[in-house]
C-alpha cells in the first residue's frame, strides 16, 4: 500500500498512538511517519500516562475502547500527564456514537472523533489540519499577548488582562485560565457576536467535527462565576454568544 502523503506539509509533529489492536497501531505509525510526523506506538497500561509525560504529542490518537481504562479515565491521565504544558489534541476512534463520552467535551474540552473504519489517508490529513491550527493559534496568541494590555472597566466588572485579574463590584473573581481567556475574547470581540466554532477555535485552538458543547459549559460556568455581573454576557440564540453593549466599555492602559 502506498503510503499517504501530506503535500507541502509544514505541521509535522508528534503523534502518539493509542490503540487496541497491535496491527493498526503499526499501520498507522508506518504512515505517520512516511507522511513526515514523527509517531509512536503506546504500550498498553500503566504506562500510557508516561508515553505522554516523556515527550508530549501535539496529537493523540486513542481508542474509545481501549482494554482496561475508560475514555474518561484516560483522558485525564493524558491532562494531568501534559503538565504545565500545553494539552495534545485528542482523535478518539469510535465504532458509534454511543461511545462518545459527553463528559469529554465539557470537563476537559473538544475532541475530534473518526469513526471506524476509517481512510488512512484521510486522517493523516485531519491530524495535519489540526496541527497546523494550533500552531497558528499559538502564533497568533503570543503575538496577540505581546500588543494586548490594559484594563476593561465594563459596569460592574473590572478586567486587568496584563495582570490577569478580575474583580466584580470591587470583589476579586477567581477564574480558571480557559474562563479567563473566553472572558478576554468575548470583551475584545464585543463589537460582534461570536459563535461557538470561533470560541472552540479561537480559544481552544481546535476546529472539531462533531457538535461539541464545551464553549456552552464554560460559558456558564463562567456566568455563574462572575455573579452580578454575568448578565454582561448574552447568549444568541442559535448562534454563539456577545458581549453586551449595555453599558459603555472604559479602557485603560
Amino acid at each position: 500500500m502506498k503510503p499517504p502523503s501530506v503535500a507541502d506539509a509544514g505541521a509535522h509533529g508528534q503523534v502518539l498512538v493509542m490503540v487496541n489492536d497491535a496491527e493498526l497501531g503499526a499501520l498507522l505509525s508506518y504512515c505517520l511517519t512516511a507522511a513526515g510526523f514523527r509517531a509512536r506506538v503506546s504500550a498498553r497500561a500503566p504506562s500510557r500516562a508516561e508515553d505522554v509525560r516523556r515527550e508530549i504529542p501535539e496529537v493523540v490518537l486513542v481508542d474509545a475502547r481501549l482494554d482496561g481504562i475508560r475514555s474518561i479515565d484516560l483522558w485525564r491521565e493524558i491532562r494531568a500527564a501534559s503538565g504545565n504544558e500545553r494539552p495534545p489534541a485528542v482523535i478518539m476512534f469510535i465504532t458509534d456514537e454511543a461511545d462518545i463520552d459527553p463528559r469529554l467535551g465539557l470537563e476537559f474540552g473538544p475532541c475530534d472523533f473518526v469513526v471506524y473504519p476509517f481512510g488512512v489517508r484521510d486522517l493523516v490529513l485531519r491530524i495535519d489540519a489540526i496541527i497546523r491550527l494550533r500552531r497558528e493559534m499559538a502564533r497568533a496568541a503570543d503575538s496577540h499577548q505581546l500588543r494586548r494590555s490594559g484594563r476593561y472597566l465594563v459596569g460592574r466588572l473590572e478586567l486587568d488582562v496584563d495582570r490577569q485579574m478580575v474583580r466584580v463590584d470591587g470583589v476579586p473573581v477567581a477564574l480558571a485560565h480557559t474562563e479567563m481567556r473566553v472572558l478576554i475574547y468575548l470583551v475584545e470581540n464585543r463589537d460582534r457576536v461570536c459563535s461557538r466554532v470561533d470560541l472552540l477555535t479561537d480559544v481552544w485552538g481546535f476546529r472539531p467535527r462533531v457538535r461539541s458543547r464545551a464553549a456552552d459549559i464554560h460559558v456558564t460556568r463562567l456566568r455563574a462565576k462572575l455573579g452580578a455581573a454575568g448578565d454582561l454576557i448574552e447568549t444568541i440564540r442559535g448562534t454563539g454568544y456577545r458581549f453586551s453593549a449595555q453599558h459603555p466599555v472604559v479602557v485603560s492602559e
